[in-house]
């Protein structure tokens, strides 16, 4: 029999997120990383490499940890709380996982493999431009240059795009921390645990001192093939449900839904994973539960059976507080 490889959730939880023989074993090539990480941020303070300062505030939402920490639900609860207060937000993507590196508008009716499933399902949900592009300073000038009401930036990921200059930084981490404190490929760290933000989001059930809370909650289920089509939760009771999550942390996916009291077989794939039909082909199964990331990808399969759960970032909002504080000053340049 073949032996089955672990994904990359599961490498990260045996070495990533404790020390092991193979952590201790690339830690130096752990310190040629962090030396490597040290000198592109030097160049970039400098001058020696360009950024670029875009006319109106930008406000950086990343971690310092490779995988899922919960960055797209916070990015959509940060852009309704600024449109909220009155604010006009544009969304910058990567686009991680799209066919294209050129700046482009994404729209609802794209497709997730050219434009990516966040910025998808930030365009869906958002209310907002959204814009994604390989270069995030140059998406940012297209995406202004589209939308002149557009008064501040909200980017989805990029803490290390230093290319964009930034007026606040949001480092998110959830329940697993910053795993061992080792930087890649040792370590979860894409940089040292002591670099400076303006504010640290934890998304998990236990707050932490000087750190904003944050939690994500199931907030409705719909259909996949059709998505304003909305779903009870006693429709699926008595039913052989099976959930999938190609997200970075699919534990919490599935920790979510046993919450919710619901009972399914777990099938966990690689994040931003480009689902086919026949990776839900489950033996004994009514629904499939998925992601909304997950969703994006799946509704042109036309089934019936696919259930998208939403969920909603609950933030303090004493951090809406503190960036409308900090960026209120700042005037379009």
């Amino acid at each position: 029999m073949e032996a089955v490889r672990p994904t990359a959730s599961e490498f990260a939880a045996r070495h990533w997120y404790r020390l092991s023989a193979v952590s201790i074993l690339l830690y130096p090539a752990s310190l040629a990383f962090r030396l490597a990480v040290a000198l592109r941020r030097m160049l970039f303070r400098l001058g020696v490499l360009a950024s670029v300062r875009l006319r109106v505030p930008v406000v950086v939402v990343g971690n310092l940890t490779v995988g899922g920490t919960g960055k797209t639900p916070l990015v959509l609860a940060l852009a309704a709380a600024l449109r909220r207060s009155g604010m006009h937000p544009g969304i910058l993507s990567r686009g991680y996982g799209g066919s294209g590196a050129e700046p482009r508008a994404v729209r609802a009716a794209d497709d997730a493999g050219r434009v990516g499933d966040e910025p998808l399902l930030l365009a869906e949900r958002s209310g907002c431009p959204v814009w994604i592009g390989a270069n995030r300073a140059a998406a940012g000038r297209a995406l202004l240059a589209a939308h002149p009401d557009c008064d501040v930036i909200l980017c989805d990921d990029g803490l290390q795009h230093y290319r964009l200059r930034r007026d606040f930084e949001i480092a998110v981490e959830d329940e697993r921390g910053l795993g061992n404190g080792m930087l890649l490929p040792a370590g979860p760290l894409r940089e040292p645990a002591g670099r400076r933000v303006d504010a640290t989001v934890v998304n998990a059930d236990q707050s932490r001192s000087g750190a904003f809370a944050m939690r994500i909650v199931p907030a409705s289920l719909h259909r996949v093939a059709d998505a304003p089509a909305r779903v009870m939760q006693s429709e699926l009771s008595g039913k052989k449900l099976h959930a999938v999550a190609g997200i970075g942390n699919p534990g919490r996916f599935f920790a979510a839904l046993s919450r919710m009291g619901l009972a399914f077989s777990p099938h966990a794939f690689p994040d931003h994973y480009a689902f086919r039909p026949a990776d839900l082909e489950f033996a004994d199964c009514d629904f499939v539960l998925m992601t909304e990331k997950d969703a994006v990808k799946c509704r042109h399969f036309a089934r019936h059976d696919l259930i998208a759960v939403r969920v909603d970032a609950e933030v303090d909002p004493a951090l809406t507080a503190l960036i409308l504080e900090r960026i209120h000053g700042r005037a379009p340049s």
